[in-house]
């Protein structure tokens, strides 16, 4: 019975990565034999993917390097489509079934491509000492799909590359509407569901967002500045006297216990890699609007945004490092609404992202390419995600082809790169739909005598100029 279970289950997870490689194939309407063989040869190869050239060399890639640049060059995805495709798909979810989305930038590092357009100074940890610097790069913001427990894996849903002219919180909201929409589109969330929970790390601007989805099915969980200065609500004005009533209650500086009142909830649990925890949780506080930065071009009054801080305190740290603290904003300020426990434990789950990145870059060779355009960078991505993609649908189908010096591991526990290791032979069972090349004869390459003009260089594009605060009068200070 359990036999026949299996083989059930071995035929659907088949059926379904079929289906998705056809509809990933009608989703390249220029040059879609090309960019689906080079697909196909990143999850092939036999180590990480160390250049283009290289790829051009895998049996399943039938045609030469030439077909390859000229697909990246002049081949085209529709984007829109593939986003249908990748919501559609099963989404990794938590024990109570609520979707958890990580957001995160991981820059692609151009530090000396003149040539190359639309570059930004993206953040990267140096590796000497831990400082944090700057290098030229395209950033991507990705959106994935988080788990429930400790895992490797994630569901990524969408991608987008940040321009010199962006204003990142306006992309962001932009991107969770447009991904709410499809994941409704696509019955992954009705009416009635819980909101759509999405996990942030510092960097991002929580308050502006929150305000700018404040009619959207959504909640934010993020992480904070240790040093930021929140207020509570306003209670009514002192004396006698008439006038405004106030818009800030008392101040709650994250750095000054002595400013903390009585937390609303309180949660202490034993972590396995953190030792003790204690989670404690406020409500309805708020940060006083400031007209310089995201809110510069904010019309009318600025709002009040209230929100619940968490502050986690864990007894030690991996590596015997020294717990700092931990401060995240919820975008819901109703505090008792939710288990503080649970939130801390779904931020801890974002981290999840890094692995992705990690093996996006490392393995399957995101930033190892030298192109150009940006807009060539673009359809590279698009390729990694839906090789990703079908490697999560592939996990129930692969062998645990393990090294001699690597442990077992059961079939749930498999990791992304071992099932690429197992990809060779289920591609076999599968099949492609690309057609088979015609034969050709090498192109008489670049005509002898011509020479061709230095391509323009474009400087890297900086971060928008924070807009000064206009000065007040003295009867508006007064006031």
């Amino acid at each position: 019975m359990d036999s026949l279970q299996d083989d059930a289950a071995r035929v659907e997870a088949l059926a379904g990565l079929s289906r998705f490689r056809c509809e990933f194939y009608e989703c390249l309407p220029l040059r879609a034999d090309a960019l689906f063989e080079l697909t196909d040869a990143v999850l092939c190869a036999d180590g990480p993917v160390i250049s283009l050239p290289e790829l051009s060399l895998e049996p399943v890639h039938r045609r030469g390097h030439g077909a390859m640049y000229d697909a990246l060059a002049q081949g085209h995805i529709t984007v829109s489509r593939l986003r249908m495709a990748l919501a559609g798909l099963d989404l990794p979810r938590g024990t109570d079934r609520q979707l958890s989305i990580a957001l995160d930038v991981t820059p692609w590092p151009r530090p000396d491509a003149e040539c190359s357009p639309q570059r930004l100074h993206c953040h990267r940890p140096c590796r000497c000492d831990g400082v944090r610097q700057t290098i030229p790069a395209w950033p991507y913001q990705v959106a994935a799909a988080l788990g429930g427990g400790r895992s490797s894996w994630t569901g990524p849903l969408d991608a987008v590359r940040l321009g010199p002219e962006d204003d990142p919180t306006e992309v962001t909201a932009a991107q969770i509407r447009e991904l709410l929409a499809r994941l409704e589109q696509a019955g992954q969330w009705q009416a009635g569901d819980p909101p759509i929970l999405f996990v942030m790390d510092s960097g991002y601007d929580l308050v502006r967002l929150t305000w700018l989805l404040r009619e959207a099915p959504v909640r934010l969980l993020g992480r904070v500045r240790a040093d930021r200065v929140m207020h509570g609500p306003a209670g009514k004005r002192r004396g006698h006297w008439p006038g405004r009533p106030p818009r800030h209650g008392a101040e709650f500086r994250l750095a000054d216990p002595a400013t903390h009142p009585a937390p609303v909830q309180e949660s202490t649990g034993v972590h396995d890699r953190f030792g003790e925890v204690l989670a404690r949780c406020w409500g309805r506080l708020h940060p006083k609007p400031d007209r310089r930065g995201s809110w510069a071009n904010h019309e009318g009054e600025l709002p009040l945004v209230e929100g619940t801080l968490v502050h986690l305190a864990v007894q030690h740290l991996p590596g015997n490092r020294i717990p700092k603290p931990l401060w995240l904003w919820h975008s819901d300020p109703d505090a008792t609404a939710h288990d503080v426990d649970r939130l801390w434990r779904i931020f801890l789950r974002r981290f999840d992202i890094e692995h992705t990145f990690r093996f996006f870059k490392q393995t399957l060779g995101l930033t190892r390419p030298r192109l150009r355009n940006p807009e060539q960078a673009d359809r590279w991505v698009w390729l990694i995600i839906a090789a990703y993609a079908q490697l999560r649908l592939a996990r129930p189908l692969a062998e645990d082809l393990r090294r001699p010096w690597e442990k077992p591991l059961t079939p749930d526990q498999l990791t992304p790169g071992r099932v690429r290791r197992g990809y060779r032979r289920i591609r076999r069972i599968l099949g492609t739909p690309a057609s088979t090349p015609k034969a050709t004869h090498p192109g008489p390459g670049r005509p002898k005598g011509r020479t061709s003009t230095p391509a323009p260089r474009h400087p890297v594009g900086r971060k928008q100029r924070k807009v000064d605060r206009p000065r007040r009068s003295g009867a508006e200070e007064e006031a």
